[in-house]
């Protein structure tokens, strides 16, 4: 009987086939969807059971732009993933994380518009234009918007594949922009330790992508 599970032995096959058998099953889209919405869930009835603290406005806004950072991150991961741990299969869950990072960003923008600008429009623009990390964040969602907006199949073959890849790797510049966006927001505070952290995730899952590429 075959125990080890160093890389490339039987063990670690079997072990990739099975994780491969349950991403290819067709209960896993519905159970990932229902699993990304589980932290909106929670916020959403946090807030109307006024569990979110002293400053509820605040903790709701904080928290969702936190979700949008993690997404961010798991669908950044998806390929060093599938790659090195042999998931092929992971990928058709790809598309959907993605449209969740946009999503997550969307209620972090409409939170914000709405709990701390009371959505005045002449104001939300004079303040995107004031504050450097407001303006980062936004654009940081103007580019989410492009590629949730291009990530359909009917866009794809509209665009053509290789201008399709281009504009999509858009999502290296929306997560620079996302932990500096994060950083400048924690600045006032001089709270810097998990931006530390969201910033060697993203650089080590973006410098696996550079090391593979030129690897080629």
């Amino acid at each position: 009987m075959v125990t080890t599970t160093a890389a490339g032995t039987p063990g670690t096959r079997a072990g990739g086939s099975r994780v491969n058998r349950w991403l290819g099953h067709k209960a896993a889209k519905p159970l990932g969807f229902a699993l990304a919405t589980l932290p909106f869930a929670w916020l959403v009835w946090a807030a109307f059971s006024n569990q979110l603290g002293a400053n509820p406005a605040e903790a709701l806004i904080r928290s969702l732009g936190d979700w949008t950072l993690r997404f961010l991150v798991l669908v950044l991961a998806i390929t060093p993933l599938r790659v090195t741990a042999g998931w092929p299969a992971l990928a058709r869950l790809r598309r959907m994380v993605g449209l969740f990072v946009f999503f997550y960003a969307s209620m972090h923008l409409l939170a914000y518009a709405l709990f701390d600008m009371g959505f005045d429009v002449a104001g939300i623009a004079a303040d995107v234009v004031k504050r450097p990390f407001i303006l980062v964040g936004f654009l940081g969602w103007v580019l989410l918007l492009a590629l949730a907006a291009t990530s359909f199949n009917r866009a794809i073959r509209a665009m053509g594949a290789k201008r399709w890849q281009m504009l999509h790797r858009a999502v290296y510049l929306i997560a620079g922009l996302a932990v500096l966006h994060f950083f400048w927001m924690r600045a006032g505070k001089n709270n810097f330790a998990e931006v530390g952290v969201y910033a060697a995730v993203l650089g080590s899952l973006l410098a696996w992508r550079v090391w593979r590429r030129w690897r080629g």
